[in-house]
């Protein structure tokens, strides 16, 4: 039990540790080009830009007056020449007005019919795009409670309802279920549930004038009210994060495990099952076929307030008798999940290795493209070359058993200017004599460091961000061809790195110096 409670927690802090490498590879890169873009403001000149787009404003202005000027003009000399032609000319005059006549027509019909000729009018759709805010513990904080005080109205009516299966005040149960089943025998459900509607929407509005109702089953537990904090520190901050991205995660759990059941259940995963779905839904077709409606409607009403006043309760007393009787409980319970039907396959893959292994075949059952190295514990592709090739080193050189999978880690080279040299992702390997970091991107066998441990001048645990509570996850290591020392980041494993480090050091150079001497 103790063994299972340490490596629980052992478990727990690893992701605590990995949350935290992320946030301090996010928080660094986020520095990084805050600093480029510090960089180029100053390298730009705003002043200049924003002086010429005043002159450019300035002659817009003139050029519009310029327009307006020649276009009062215009009209001033077409109204004279309008007067100087006289009543002379008739005909044009009747032309004239019959096209005014027209227009007039054309302006009434517009007036009347344009609104709505104009709601038909086909348009393109605009496609607005949502501005996300900033991450805040102060808005955090709003919105869970927001949701909290949102969602209790669904959680009141859910267990009011509850309370109601589970006979909690009997005789409430009691008149809740007469009603019922007098309704539905003689066909006033649906009226029933409407006038309920009416009734609760009329008791709100009660209650919005300011009467004080107050009815349930289940007698309300006063909540203590948090008071929101003005200033939070950067741990709580971290910390608040954290609580809330474990309450998502164990929300979107449940609902993926409630998608992937009725999915499952659609698909014939558990053929067993979705057989009996698939009887019960024949049945459902003949009875409808050969049935009235009303009839169906009786029966189906019947039976769901027997099983829901009657039945659930004694399932819920009796769990050993639900566990055989209970059909729908049962079939739900036996549903799997995706995660689950994977771990099944590979439970049975493992089996079937195991017997193969045990009658001498493994060999002719291993993946095909894959090959291991013995001595290092590496799988690699039969493309990917090994060890030493990687690195470009003797054959002897190989990880030290303490390291065989590496440690993952972020190289901080801050000797480089560009972002892509500047954060290095990669797995970081300690062999006999040299410190051997491998990129993570592929095929880039040049962004990989090789450092040898005497060239080493100085190695000490590193804190990369001094706003992260805890002592680091870095470790910094000093060499003449550098300016700055090289960090290694974002180590889950920082202390158990070091200590490998420092120690294979140690013996490195204390091997030299004796020979020397």
């Amino acid at each position: 039990m103790a063994s299972g409670v340490a490596e629980y927690n052992r478990t727990e802090t690893d992701r605590l540790n990995e949350v935290k490498g992320h946030l301090e590879i996010a928080l660094l890169e986020k520095h990084f080009l805050q600093e480029e873009l510090r960089k180029l403001r100053e390298e730009t000149n705003i002043e200049t830009i924003k002086q010429e787009l005043e002159k450019e404003r300035q002659r817009r202005t003139e050029l519009e007056q310029k327009i307006t000027e020649i276009a009062k003009t215009r009209t001033d000399e077409s109204a004279t020449q309008q007067l100087s032609k006289g009543p002379s000319q008739t005909n044009g005059a009747d032309k004239q007005r019959s096209k005014t006549m027209c227009y007039r027509v054309q302006k009434w019909f517009y007036d009347k019919f344009g609104e709505y000729i104009e709601d038909f009018r086909f348009q393109p759709e605009e496609c607005t795009v949502e501005t996300e805010e900033p991450l805040s513990a102060r808005r955090l904080t709003e919105n869970m409670r927001r949701l909290k005080r949102g969602a209790k109205p669904v959680t009141n009516f859910v267990k009011n309802l509850s309370a109601l299966s589970d006979w909690h005040s009997v005789y409430t149960s009691a008149i809740a279920f007469i009603i019922y089943m007098n309704a539905v025998w003689h066909g006033w459900a649906i009226p029933m549930f409407l006038f309920l509607a009416i009734l609760r929407l009329s008791l709100n509005y009660l209650i919005a004038r300011g009467w004080r109702i107050q009815w349930s089953i289940v007698p309300q537990v006063s909540e203590t009210i948090e008071l929101p904090k003005e200033d939070l520190t950067v741990s709580e901050k971290f910390q608040l994060v954290l609580d809330v991205a474990q309450k998502a995660q164990n929300l979107f759990g449940k609902m993926a495990d409630i998608l992937e059941k009725i999915k499952n259940l659609f698909m014939w995963v558990q053929p067993e099952i979705t057989q009996k779905l698939y009887i019960c839904l024949w049945a459902a077709f003949v009875a409808s076929c050969f049935f009235s409606y009303k009839t169906i409607g009786l029966c189906m009403g019947l039976y769901a307030g027997i099983k829901f006043f009657l039945i659930d309760f004694i399932f819920k007393r009796c769990p050993r008798f639900r566990a055989k009787y209970d059909t729908p409980y049962i079939i739900w319970t036996c549903l799997p999940t995706d995660p689950q039907l994977k771990e099944r396959t590979n439970a049975t893959s493992s089996r079937r290795i195991q017997t193969v292994y045990s009658r001498g075949n493994l060999a002719s059952s291993a993946p095909q493209g894959l090959g291991r190295d013995e001595e290092t514990g590496r799988f690699h592709g039969t493309k990917k070359s090994s060890f030493h090739e990687v690195f470009s080193l003797a054959d002897t050189e190989r990880p030290l058993s303490v390291c065989e999978t590496g440690w993952r880690c972020c190289l901080i080279n801050r000797d480089r200017k560009m972002p892509t040299d500047y954060i290095r992702n990669g797995i970081l390997y300690v062999t006999e004599n040299y410190l051997c970091f491998e990129s993570s991107r592929s095929g880039s066998s040049k962004r990989n460091k090789v450092i040898k441990l005497t060239d080493i001048t100085d190695i000490q645990k590193y804190k990369v961000l001094s706003v992260l509570p805890g002592s680091g996850m870095g470790i910094a290591v000093s060499t003449p061809s550098t300016q700055k020392p090289l960090v290694f980041g974002a180590m889950v494993h920082r202390d158990e790195a070091f200590e490998t480090i420092f120690s294979q050091y140690v013996k490195i150079t204390s091997a030299v110096t004796n020979n020397d001497t």
